[in-house]
This record gives structure tokens, sequence and C-alpha cells, in this order.
């Protein structure tokens, strides 16, 4: 017969222990832990030992990545047969530490998957490559509307990711004095100082003829940014859509009923505005809301995190698994946008592009703070170090 559950003993057991094995919940659990079960999972949390959790850590949902209540934070997470959704998106994923695949001859039999992560085999597969007939044009010509006043570095930064990222060129349109700052770091931009006069009338015509769009970093959400970014998203390329420009379709949502190809890179406050649903609930359901706001604006969706979720409505949805907690910085999404920015003008779609650019933001990022692709330890980095790092991933590949 069972013993009645005695927390003071298990509390010695566990506190004293080398390893913990947890097994609590399996792959049908669902919901908050029930007693006993919850306090041993914040027991878990106290030991000293190695915690490795079998195929999903207890108190997180494997379908979702949900957690609701006390879970297991697991050192290593061995899972079987193939990686549950639980196991990629947060804050499943931040519960599960390094997760380790054990093949146990399911693959001919498993269901086409519902979220799928890209190796760095595909994402090399999918980069576009110049041909020995390749020019300028021909590899992508990408235009960035962003940077103020206020806001140079966000210019900047955008530029810096598509340059690094291999656009064939890059055409800055903004006020005089993120252009000026834009020109003194990458001469290799062609830059145009919009005159207000005509933005306010919705043309960019003195700028040029781009493939795609990056709207938004620094911009910020005065009348002039407003009417820069209603003649963007006028265009009949694809544009991306970040950070200030995010702050203007979402108190002008008409803004994004368009034709052509738009993906937007919300982190979860933004996305929050965007559909008017507490910033909590989002962080809790990243990979749910992700698809929602893909559903209802007609949108391919970036969701930037500490695993970043990208959704398509009839696509399953991607997470990325390269970076480093030391990403956390300011500046590093607007470099990222440079990088969707280039990736998209050089063909790709919304979809690829998002993707390929999370796996190459991130793998930067790895390399920078371990000073080289054979670092073993890391160090502090900031924006401007990932986008330096970004030929040096594309050359990991």
């Amino acid at each position: 017969r069972a013993a009645a559950f005695d927390e003071a003993r298990a509390r010695e057991t566990i506190g004293r222990a080398d390893l913990v094995l947890d097994g609590l919940v399996g792959i049908g659990g669902g919901g908050a832990l029930r007693e006993p079960y919850a306090t041993l999972a914040g027991l878990a949390g106290e030991t000293q030992g190695l915690v490795v959790a079998v195929d999903v850590p207890s108190g997180v949902d494997a379908s979702t990545g949900r957690v609701e209540g006390p879970a297991v934070r697991a050192h290593v997470t061995v899972t079987f047969g193939a990686y549950k959704t639980g196991l990629l998106v947060d804050p499943g994923a931040e519960r599960a530490g390094a997760v380790e695949l054990v093949d146990i001859g399911l693959g001919p039999h498993l269901p086409d998957p519902d979220v799928a992560a890209l190796t760095g085999e595909d994402v090399a597969d999918l980069l576009p490559r110049p041909g020995a007939e390749s020019d300028k044009y021909r590899r992508g010509v990408v235009g960035i509307a962003a940077g103020s006043d206020r806001y140079t570095g966000a210019a900047v930064l955008s530029v810096g990711g598509a340059v690094r990222a291999g656009a064939g060129m890059v055409r800055f349109a903004s006020a005089e004095e993120p252009v000026r700052h834009v020109r003194a770091r990458w001469p290799e931009a062609v830059t145009t100082v919009l005159d207000p006069s005509l933005v306010l009338k919705s043309s960019l015509d003195e700028v040029g003829r781009v493939q795609a769009w990056v709207l938004g970093p620094g911009l910020g959400t005065g009348p002039e940014a407003h009417a820069v970014a209603r003649a963007v998203l006028a265009t009949d390329v694809p544009v991306i859509v970040d950070a200030d420009g995010l702050s203007i379709v979402a108190r002008d949502p008409a803004l994004l009923r368009r034709a052509a190809p738009t993906l937007v890179t919300p982190h979860a406050g933004e996305l929050s505005r965007l559909l008017d649903v507490p910033r909590e609930r989002i962080e809790a359901r990243r990979l749910e809301h992700a698809r929602r706001a893909a559903a209802e604006l007609g949108v391919t969706v970036l969701l930037k995190g500490s695993t970043t979720v990208i959704a398509e409505e009839h696509r399953p949805a991607r997470v990325n698994t390269t970076g480093t907690p030391w990403l956390a910085t300011g500046g590093t999404g607007d470099v990222l946008s440079g990088i969707a920015g280039a990736l998209l003008a050089g063909g790709l779609t919304c979809y690829d592009a998002a993707s390929c650019a999370a796996h190459l933001h991130g793998l930067a990022a790895r390399i920078a703070a371990r000073g080289g692709a054979g670092g073993r330890s890391e160090a502090p980095i900031a924006a401007l170090d990932v986008a330096q790092a970004l030929p040096e991933a594309v050359r990991a590949l």
C-alpha cells in the first residue's frame, strides 16, 4: 500500500540527490499540477543535483508549451520519437533545458508536424546565393524607412543588418539627421532625405525602385512617420513592419489591408497592442497568439522572444532554436529587421525570410558572444556586434 506523502522526507531526499529524474506527468498531462506533484516540482528546483525530465518537464503542456502553476525546471529533457511543441515554445522551452531526442523508430509513422524548427542545413538550402550572372539588382534592393532625430541608432543598425546579410543594395530614406549617421557608418547605402511635403502626399518616388521595404525601426509615431508608413504600405512590394511601424498600424489597422505580402515582427508587448490582448496572456500562450495574429491580420508574424515563433495562416508554425541570452539587449531587433529585409528583397517569401532571418540572427549573436565560431564561453555583446558577425554566421551554415 502506498505511504502518505511526506514533504519533509521528500525535501531531504531531493535536496541531497546528485540526479533527480522527473517522470511525474507524461505528455498527456494538461493544466496545473495537482498535489503532491506541485510540491515535488518545486522541490526539484531546490536541488543542487542534475535534473533530467523524461519526455517533457512535469507542469509543461507538451502540445503548447503553456505552464499553469509550478513546473519542473530541468537541466536536460530526454524526449522520444519526435520533439514536442512544448519543448520548443516558451514558457515550456525555458523549463526544458537542453533537449535530447531519442529515435525509437517512429519516423515513418509520424504525422506532418504542427510546429517545425529549421536546421542550419535547411537555412543554407533556402538562402539566396549569388551566381555568376548576378548583379546588385538581381541580388535584391531593399528600402529602409527608419530612424528619427531621437533614434538615429535604430536606422544605423537596421541598415547594418541588411548590408551584412547580403542585400544587393540598400536604399535608406529618412530625415536629415538619421541619413547623416547612416552615411557615416554605412557608405554602401544609397540615402535619400525625405521631403516632408512629398511624404505627406504619400509619395516615395524620390527613393527609387526597391523590391522590399523595412518600415519602422526608430521612425517615431508622429504625423510625418504615419505618412511614411502609409506611403510604404501603399506600395506593391513586400513590407516588413517593425518597432514604431507596429505602433502606427496598431492605431490604424487599415494600413495592413494590402495585396502585397506583409511581415510583422513584434515582441509580446507590441503584439498585445495589435491584438488588444494583455501582454501576460501572450507571453503565456505565444504560439496561440502568433497564429491568431497571422489569421486576423492577414500577415506573416515573427514573434520575437527567447524562442522566436513564426506563424503564417495554413502553414506549420516555425520556432527558432539559435541564439543566446546575451541577445537580449537594445537594438538587436533593428538588426533583425534589416536581415529579414535583405532576404525578402532577395526573393524569399515572408515565411522563409522570417525563419532564415531569425536563425541567422541567433547564430550571429552566438558567434559574437563567443568571440568566433569556435569559442565556448560567452560574453556580453552589442547589437552592432550581431550585424558584424553575420558573414561568419553564413559561412558556418
